[in-house]
């Protein structure tokens, strides 16, 4: 059996990289062994989201938010996710609440807004 901490050194490593379909195999094994663990599951939405699997990066990211619902790069990542495939009314509710949570990050308001305009517009 893979060591979970192991799985997800190589699957960040493959990550920072820029490999990002690469990272997506260990990581993805390293949840499956910790599903609970909501660093792994960070992790596999970034690669999934960078592999442009958006909507398999939007699983990961709303399991993130379940357990964590604070997490503002989480709850941002999940509404970018959302955004990219074109449902913007649902984005609009996790890219506000990254928005207040960090009311300092252009990003989440930028993004939040055009979420904004963007279902007003469907």
């Amino acid at each position: 059996m893979d060591d979970v901490y192991e799985l997800f050194r190589r699957g960040t490593s493959l990550l920072e990289q820029g490999h990002h379909h690469q990272a997506t195999v260990p990581l993805a094994r390293a949840r499956d062994l910790a599903p609970d663990k909501t660093s792994i599951r960070e992790a596999l939405g970034r690669a999934l989201f960078h592999a442009q699997r958006y909507e398999e990066a939007a699983g990961e990211f709303a399991a993130v938010t379940e357990r964590a619902p604070t997490n503002d790069f989480a709850l941002f990542c999940l509404g970018r996710s959302l955004q990219l495939l074109g449902r913007h009314a649902e984005a609009r509710h996790p890219l506000a609440l990254a928005a207040c949570l960090q009311p300092d990050r252009r990003d989440y308001s930028l993004y939040r807004d055009r979420a904004r305009a963007a279902a007003a517009r469907s």
